[in-house]
């Protein structure tokens, strides 16, 4: 770091010239500040909760193990021994003093009610536990709420989306779907099937919508309905129907149609759409 240096001028005796005087500072360097590790803990509300058995069949009562379990903690580097008392403030067996009273962990017909006084046992349930979200979980409204909520506009998206599609790549989501059926549909059927497959899967639909291939995948299904093109019965190659002349190979582990799209766009693909597009006018 560069030093800093400060110029003053003082009044000498007659006749003595001006002198500069020249202070030098000596910088102050900070220490590094340190960042505070994140703590497992970091973020707790203080708040009653509710946990669940995750089996279909809720007992009239089940006890889940409250000693004998172990915390592996990254932070210390070993893993921890845990124990759920009555008259301990941790659940950490190496924190505890004193006597340590055991406490019995009861879900009744399937659930657990923990009030926000217990904050030990909540702790120990929500984050230590080594059965938590194996045998039991945590009610989390607010989780459960935000998943419902980004589903149902994932829905909504998907459904404008099934609203204002075009007739043609209606057809071409759709074949995927249903496959041939699609050829006998009215557009009122399409549409009404599309619209029940859009709320249905959301996700598939919009990947389906968006698929640069969706339509050359369909161009080509069509092509083999109509007797133009030929899929041998191994499923790996695609031959001219007349002439028994062979197109392509289908890679390894690859879609047949979704292969003969992709090829549609090299340039001997494209001379075989151009031709197949002219018969079908």
């Amino acid at each position: 770091m560069a030093k800093k240096t400060k110029k003053d001028f003082y009044q000498g005796d007659p006749g003595d010239e001006h002198v500069e005087k020249v202070v030098v500072e000596t910088p102050v360097v900070e220490a590094p500040k340190t960042k505070k590790k994140k703590s497992v803990e970091d973020g707790w509300q203080i708040k009653d909760r509710l946990y669940h058995l995750k089996m279909q069949k809720k007992p009239l009562t089940y006890i889940i193990r409250s000693s004998n379990i172990y915390y592996f903690d990254e932070e210390k580097g070993y893993e921890r021994e845990l124990k759920h008392t009555l008259n301990q403030r941790t659940c950490f067996v190496d924190e505890m003093v004193g006597d340590q009273r055991l406490d019995h962990i009861v879900f009744r017909s399937g659930s657990l009610y923990v009030p926000k006084e217990k904050t030990v046992l909540q702790k120990l349930l929500s984050l230590y536990h080594p059965h938590r979200d194996k045998l039991y979980y945590e009610h989390k409204p607010q989780e459960i709420a935000e998943d419902q909520l980004g589903w149902l506009e994932f829905e909504a998206e998907a459904l404008m989306a099934a609203k204002n599609l075009d007739i043609d790549l209606a057809e071409a989501v759709m074949r995927v779907e249903l496959g041939s059926r699609v050829t006998e549909m009215s557009s009122k059927e399409l549409k009404r099937d599309l619209l029940l497959f859009a709320r249905r899967d959301p996700k598939l639909f919009l990947d389906l919508v968006t698929d640069d291939n969706i339509q050359l995948r369909n161009f080509g299904i069509k092509a083999t309905e109509a007797g133009i093109l030929k899929l041998s019965g191994d499923q790996r190659t695609f031959i001219w129907a007349s002439t028994g002349r062979k197109l392509m190979n289908v890679p390894f582990e690859e879609h047949p149609y979704s292969a003969l799209a992709a090829w549609f766009k090299t340039d001997e693909g494209m001379e075989v759409y151009k031709s197949i597009e002219k018969r079908f006018k």
